[in-house]
């Protein structure tokens, strides 16, 4: 089985990390609010006091993270080095937060650079997607990349999708969001209309 680090154990994060548990891989994980790792722990994830920790000795990492400027400063930093100065190029990254489409690419760009795989594989499927391991990915980044990611992806989902290259994955989920926030904004005024 692949050891993983996993970065953001929360509301989505913490379910997808007990799947990969579930599924026989090693977790290690990390999150800024320790409560959340210490629930993984009793799960059976290692439980790591840094970012950094989680990102050693490890064949994917994979992060679920709130904003574009989390994923910026954990794999570029702010001032000191940031986990891709520190990953082994034969280190697959995933990233799995929603995040602006620019970020997305210019962190896979710098892992490119740095001769790291990376993704961009955003979620479609809510909490309850993650707990069931029924999530859906949609992935940008190379073909290489994705075929490498899917064996993890497969134990946290049941769709991916390639959307094209780097940042790719971003754009689709952005659509996917403004036709869902459309749908819900017309049932709703059909609702008051009715």
């Amino acid at each position: 089985m692949t050891t993983i680090g996993f970065v953001g154990v929360g509301n989505m994060g913490g379910p997808m990390a007990v799947n990969l548990l579930k599924a026989g891989h090693t977790v290690k994980v990390f999150d800024l609010v320790p409560a959340l790792a210490a629930k993984l722990g009793d799960a059976g994830a290692e439980v790591v006091e840094a970012a950094a920790q989680a990102s050693v000795d490890v064949e994917v990492l994979v992060s679920m993270l709130p904003a574009s400027a989390h994923v910026a400063s954990l794999y570029l930093g702010e001032g000191k080095g940031g986990l891709l100065d520190h990953l082994s190029s034969s280190t697959l990254v995933i990233d799995c937060s929603t995040i602006a489409p620019e970020t997305a690419r210019e962190v896979s760009s710098a892992a490119e650079a740095k001769g790291i795989s990376m993704i961009d594989a955003p979620v479609s499927g809510g909490v309850g997607g993650a707990v069931g391991g029924t999530l859906t990915f949609i992935v940008g980044g190379t073909e290489h990349a994705l075929e490498q990611a899917k064996p993890i992806l497969e134990c946290m989902g049941k769709n991916i999708f390639h959307a094209g290259g780097a940042g790719s994955g971003q754009v689709a989920k952005i659509c996917n969001n403004m036709l869902l926030s459309v749908l819900m904004t017309g049932t709703a005024e059909a609702l008051q209309l009715g």
